[in-house]
């Protein structure tokens, strides 16, 4: 009798520290983050920044990838009221009309930093890094690169170009604003001539990166720091960055809570959490981009050319024009 006592107040005391167990496990909260595949992906600084976080949050990060920043802002179109995001992570400021317009996002509340980077700052959208647009090409094949996008656009030398799709892809849609910013009204006649000497458009930076590198093409949309990735990860210097003496289109890239999060105090810490030194460097790392705070560059970024020009278009003008100049680009490369 003694021994079935002893037993059941055993099991019952096992099944209790099991039960308390797995109750500790199923009231941490959830964090749902909506995010391009580059973020999470082998080289992309979203795993340290995931195991970062929860590390210090008692909570647990459901990482969910879209593709690119249009991906992302197409769905969270698409759920509207019933989108299980509490935060957004990989829009850029060349969305950010059309994202409040969806009217979906609420105040981040995280107070400007005194050592930010750059002169961009919301109060719905939060900057984390940024960079320039650039074309990228192989120092071993291209003796003689251009200095100027006329140069590129004209191409006597008959380089041949990838790009992204504007409509499905944030760099191409980055080159629809960057002709439109230099050509003006003579930007498809730009258009026009690019198209002579492309050899395809893909919907999104992966796949027109992965041709490039298989020799497909002798220049590649991408960004100015993209050569840093090549350095960092395989000591590679053969890739450069043609520099143009126009300037170059700024991306700013973004992040945000919903207004439908149920967890908005810890979207606010993950948000506070991206602009801290040990972040921001992952951004720079593995992002491959500069960070919007004040951080030491790892030592690759002293050896890619620089950027001395940005260029810009303001959030209405990109919202008033969007659709037309992407008309005008499908016009002029169907021709």
């Amino acid at each position: 009798m003694f021994c079935n006592k002893f037993l059941l107040s055993f099991l019952f005391f096992v099944f209790c520290v099991a039960t308390s167990a797995n109750a500790n496990i199923h009231e941490k909260p959830t964090l749902t983050i909506y995010t391009y595949s580059s973020f999470i992906s082998e080289w992309g600084p979203g795993e340290a920044i995931k195991q970062g976080f929860e590390a210090q949050c008692d909570c647990q990060l459901d990482i969910v990838t879209l593709g690119d920043g249009v991906s992302i802002l197409n769905r969270l179109r698409l759920e509207g009221n019933k989108t299980n995001a509490d935060v957004i992570l990989g829009l850029d400021n060349n969305l950010l009309g059309q994202a409040k317009q969806a009217n979906i996002m609420a105040p981040h509340q995280i107070t400007k930093p005194n050592n930010l980077n750059t002169d961009w700052w919301d109060d719905e959208f939060m900057p984390y890094d940024f960079g320039y647009f650039a074309f990228i090409y192989n120092k071993e094949k291209i003796d003689n690169p251009p200095h100027s996008l006329h140069e590129l656009v004209d191409n006597k030398a008959n380089w041949k170009i990838i790009y992204q799709d504007p409509r499905t892809s944030t760099p191409g849609l980055g080159l629809l604003f960057w002709v439109k910013n230099i050509y003006g009204k003579d930007a498809i006649s730009a258009w026009q001539k690019i198209a002579k000497n492309t050899v395809t458009v893909t919907k999104g930076w992966s796949e027109a990166y992965g041709m490039f590198l298989k020799g497909e093409a002798d220049f590649v949309l991408s960004y100015s720091t993209s050569p840093v990735a090549h350095i960092i990860n395989d000591q590679d210097y053969r890739y450069n960055a043609a520099i143009f003496d126009e300037g170059h289109y700024r991306q700013v890239e973004i992040a945000g809570i919903t207004k439908y999060s149920q967890q908005p105090q810890l979207a606010r810490r993950f948000l506070q959490y991206l602009l801290t030194p040990e972040v921001q460097r992952q951004f720079a790392e593995k992002n491959v981009m500069y960070p919007i705070i004040n951080t030491p560059l790892p030592a690759a970024f002293d050896q890619i050319n620089k950027v001395s020009k940005a260029l810009e278009f303001d959030a209405d003008k990109v919202v008033y024009n969007q659709k037309a100049w992407i008309r005008e680009w499908q016009s002029a490369i169907s021709q």
